[in-house]
């Protein structure tokens, strides 16, 4: 049985972030134009979209910043890994996730407080960790879940849960 959520998770991620890659050259071309512009509208509601925290494709900005795109990046890889493990509960899901989204919470804290400017590529490297963890556990509880309750996620029997 295929996990319906889990591989549906796994293509998003993947062609979001396939789409976010595109979107810089896209909005250059005529035939493009209107769908990028509606990329980077969108992801003007989930991203700052500053410039100069934003790495460039083609002279262009891609639609999110550097360290929302370290975010995307890794999660469509970690996403893609999970598939290489055994559908499992972890029992420290919410541990390793802490500890993994702490590189990406000192650098922004960091900067909020005005103690420290990082590069764009140290934002996105410092997101990298985070992205990779939630990606690869969202994909393996997706597919535990399946595998304990068949293909309806939500059905009355015991569901998968971050330990």
């Amino acid at each position: 049985m295929v996990p319906r959520a889990a591989q549906a998770l796994t293509i998003a991620a993947l062609l979001w972030t396939g789409i976010l890659l595109a979107a810089p050259e896209a909005i250059t071309h005529q035939t493009f134009a209107i769908p990028a512009t509606g990329i980077y509208a969108a992801s003007s509601a989930i991203c700052h979209q500053r410039s100069e925290r934003s790495f460039h494709l083609s002279g262009m900005q891609l639609p999110v910043c550097a360290r929302c795109f370290g975010l995307y990046l890794s999660g469509a890889v970690g996403a893609l890994v999970a598939w290489g493990f055994r559908p499992r509960l972890l029992d420290r899901a919410r541990t390793i996730l802490g500890l993994a989204a702490a590189p990406t919470a000192l650098t922004w804290g960091a900067e909020v407080a005005g103690l420290a400017a990082f590069s764009n590529l140290a934002r996105a490297m410092a997101a990298l960790p985070l992205g990779l963890v939630a990606g690869w556990l969202f994909v393996q509880l997706l597919r535990y879940d399946s595998h304990v309750n068949g293909d309806e996620i939500h059905n009355g029997r015991p569901r998968a849960g971050i330990g």
